[in-house]
């Protein structure tokens, strides 16, 4: 019998679920970074012509549903892992998780999930699951925090944690590389996949203010492996003495879609007929012969 290895659990799912419910009555004090990252994302619907008419607004924290139904969807459902969260979205609410997903297949014709797929362990399952709730030639538009989001943060509670400890906890979420993604959505089955990167620009009074902001995104350390004691009273002042306030993120978009006949398809291996060295004005050799 074959046995499939589970994905790491890397996040306590159970314990973002309530940081996201408690976070909801103040998620608009964020919502210029989510509005900024939602605008980011949803420009890439000005690329295709394509019209839509059943989405799925996946954890956009009020920043994605009114968007799409101002483009004129018909019919958004807004999904988040905490219930109040879900209802302050926007679109019809519904609580539930993004690693299992209560849909069936062929449900939407656009799923986007704008800063929320990071805390997911089984992102590569997810993904499988999410281009099986889309329609053929239906799309797939998502953005996450990448590798050197908060770093500035991240570097300061390990450098202050090791001065006041003698080592160093996990502090702040790991965030995926950009290499990463296109392979992943080729890997869960969507067609023509894409992954680049923007910035957001980012910038706060005190540092105080950037904790504020996490905890209104609930967004604060949800890591398994985090330190579960209560910090020594030197660590944060020492963290946030010097602490940069102005951050460039990186914002990895990814961009696929479900498979369809009508899509382009690659060129058979052989059958192309004109060769790259008449295009190129040049003289081809054959495999051996040495040039001149």
């Amino acid at each position: 019998m074959n046995s499939v290895e589970a994905a790491p659990e890397i996040f306590d799912r159970t314990l973002l679920a309530r940081r996201r419910a408690r976070a909801a009555p103040r998620v608009q004090e964020v919502a210029p970074i989510l509005d900024a990252a939602a605008e980011i994302l949803l420009d890439r619907l000005d690329d295709t012509t394509r019209r839509f008419t059943r989405a799925l607004d996946l954890g956009g924290r009020g920043a994605v549903a009114p968007r799409l139904a101002a483009r004129g969807i018909p019919f958004v459902v807004s999904m988040d892992l905490a219930a109040p969260m879900a209802a302050r979205a926007g679109g019809m609410p519904l609580a539930a998780d993004e690693e299992w997903l209560p849909f069936a297949p062929h449900s939407f014709d656009l799923i986007v999930a704008s800063l929320s797929l990071h805390m997911v362990n089984d992102l590569p399952g997810a993904l499988v699951q999410l281009r099986q709730a889309l329609a053929p030639d239906g799309l797939f538009l998502a953005s996450l925090p990448g590798l050197g989001t908060l770093q500035p943060l991240r570097e300061a509670l390990a450098a202050a944690e090791s001065e006041t400890r003698g080592g160093i906890s996990p502090r702040v979420s790991p965030f995926p590389e950009l290499r990463d993604l296109a392979a992943l959505l080729q890997r869960a089955g969507f067609a023509l996949p894409v992954a680049d990167q923007d910035r957001l620009s980012l910038e706060w009074r005190t540092p105080m203010a950037l904790v504020a902001d996490l905890r209104a995104a609930g967004e604060t350390n949800a890591i398994r492996a985090r330190d579960s004691r209560t910090p020594p009273r030197a660590l944060f002042p020492r963290a946030f003495a010097g602490l940069p306030l102005r951050h460039e993120a990186p914002l990895l978009v990814m961009t696929g879609w479900a498979p369809h006949d009508s899509q382009p398809k690659p060129a058979r291996p052989g059958s192309a007929t004109t060769r790259l060295a008449d295009a190129l004005g040049a003289v081809e050799h054959k495999a051996g012969d040495r040039a001149g």
